[in-house]
């Protein structure tokens, strides 16, 4: 095994519905995962991704990153007006501020229903293995989504120990993956 990490999943479950935000921060996790006996499903909805060719990019290390692996992707909608009307007023928030929150609360809610829809017990993100977001408004944000599915769970893990960091500087380099440097949204890209 790669990492050091002990996984306790929900319920025992051994499929998750796993949103990623991109290639590089689901790889130490979705090795992790399969390592131990866990097979997620990648689900990708990040409309906060700016410009288009910004989230085309992404999308496609995270297909690429799914095929290698023989994983199920889920390619869900993206529609940047919709996250900009979610997030209206807060456009101006620092990093890890209220407009953070209100990303984390939209894109969950994004995968708490496709996991509620799609016969899903658990889900999780990869946004909680970046060193530019609050684990505490992720956890905030994904127990919200959970709230709103009666028989679903949300998996708040912190994915930035035991090893996995590292694991995903390694693999982002054995892949090749393209290394993004800023969250993805356009109040993001210069701070």
């Amino acid at each position: 095994m790669h990492s050091k990490f002990k996984i306790e999943v929900p319920g025992g479950e051994t499929e998750i519905l796993l949103h990623a935000c991109c290639a590089p921060c689901s790889s130490a996790i979705v090795e992790c995962l399969l390592e131990h006996g866990i097979r997620p499903t990648l689900f990708y909805y990040n409309p906060n991704i700016y410009p288009d060719r910004e989230y085309e990019k992404r999308k496609a290390e995270c297909i690429r990153h799914a095929q290698m692996l023989g994983l199920d992707f889920v390619d869900a909608d993206y529609n940047h007006d919709k996250w900009l009307e979610a997030i209206k007023g807060f456009e101006m928030e620092p990093e890890r501020g209220a407009r953070c929150l209100r990303c984390f609360k939209e894109r969950l809610v994004a995968t708490a229903m496709y996991a509620s829809e799609n016969g899903f017990r658990v889900f999780a993100t990869t946004l909680a293995t970046s060193r530019w977001k609050s684990l505490e408004q992720i956890s905030e944000a994904g127990e919200y989504a959970a709230a709103l599915f009666p028989d679903l769970v949300f998996w708040a893990q912190n994915w930035r120990k035991g090893g996995l960091g590292e694991r995903r500087n390694e693999l982002v380099r054995m892949y090749g993956f393209y290394n993004q440097q800023y969250c993805g949204c356009e109040f993001s890209m210069n701070k």
